[in-house]
């Protein structure tokens, strides 16, 4: 077995400087984590619970939010405005950053998390 010093060697080396999306089936449903935002100093983001239907389009959310991130740099914001109507809070999850709705948001997490792609993504409905 890997130290985990080890594991992190072996993670970067696969990202070689970029950020990546990879994912896992979970108990409780898919779980979509960045891996290269770390090598430059930021949080990783991950999103856990997701239906799996939304993989894809969660996978270009959390891509979009890390390359924001990245362009940020260090002091970047907690709130991100994708598009109209589009605004994604990143709260800590331990070591990672999570998509989360803004205050205020009526919808629970499963419907704003289908919203968010049907809003980014409109041809991915139909």
């Amino acid at each position: 077995m890997n130290r985990p010093e080890e594991d992190e060697g072996v993670e970067r080396q696969r990202t070689r400087g970029e950020v990546r999306i990879v994912g896992a089936e979970r108990p409780g449903g898919l779980e979509l984590r960045t891996a290269g935002l770390a090598e430059r100093g930021l949080p990783e983001l991950r999103v856990t619970g997701l239906a799996w239907y939304l993989g894809s389009g969660w996978s270009r959310v959390l891509g979009e939010l890390a390359r924001r991130i990245a362009a940020a740099g260090p002091s970047h914001p907690a709130t991100f405005d994708l598009a109209e109507d589009v605004t994604v809070n990143l709260v800590p999850d331990g070591d990672f950053l999570a998509p989360h709705p803004p205050p205020g948001e009526p919808l629970g997490i499963a419907d704003w998390r289908r919203e968010i792609v049907e809003k980014l993504f409109p041809s991915a409905s139909s």
